[in-house]
């Protein structure tokens, strides 16, 4: 389920209320791929509910250049919203989420294990608010840019 922005930090009150913890982690998702499912599967196991964060198209193309996404913000937000795995989605149009994960507070936030607590951009947000913080190792040979240059060799 899609959830703005603003109404996020009373969801994960709501939830903690309840007795329930949140996980969260955060990408682009811009063509779906069974990496992104097993990461957000494995995400999963660290809480009772998953907040997926979003990148707006706006943050995908600062990030990854005009012809980015190749799926617009609301078909990739449905798409995840549909994983049994995802609880939430929400959308940011920073190139980092830093400020959304400050103002969230989750008790686990998940990267890939190409990053250590040494390399993580928001390692200094994550020991600031206690949020735990797991890695998780990639699917090798699976990502959306080889996805895109194997449908760009075959035209």
């Amino acid at each position: 389920m899609l959830i703005k922005r603003e109404e996020v930090r009373a969801l994960i009150d709501r939830l903690h209320s309840e007795g329930k913890t949140v996980v969260t982690t955060n990408g682009c998702f811009d063509i779906l791929h069974v990496g992104h499912v097993r990461y957000l599967e494995k995400t999963k196991t660290f809480a009772d509910k998953l907040i997926v964060l979003l990148n707006s198209d706006k943050s995908v193309r600062s990030i990854k250049g005009p012809t980015r996404p190749i799926n617009c913000e609301e078909d990739r937000a449905e798409i995840l919203s549909a994983l049994r795995c995802v609880d939430y989605v929400v959308l940011f149009d920073e190139d980092s989420p830093r400020n959304l994960l400050d103002e969230m507070k989750p008790d686990v936030y998940t990267k890939g294990a190409d990053y250590n607590m040494d390399t993580l951009p928001e390692a200094d947000i994550m020991r600031k608010n206690n949020t735990r913080v797991e890695f998780i190792e990639f699917v090798p040979g699976k990502s959306t840019t080889k996805t895109i240059e194997k449908s760009r060799s075959l035209s």
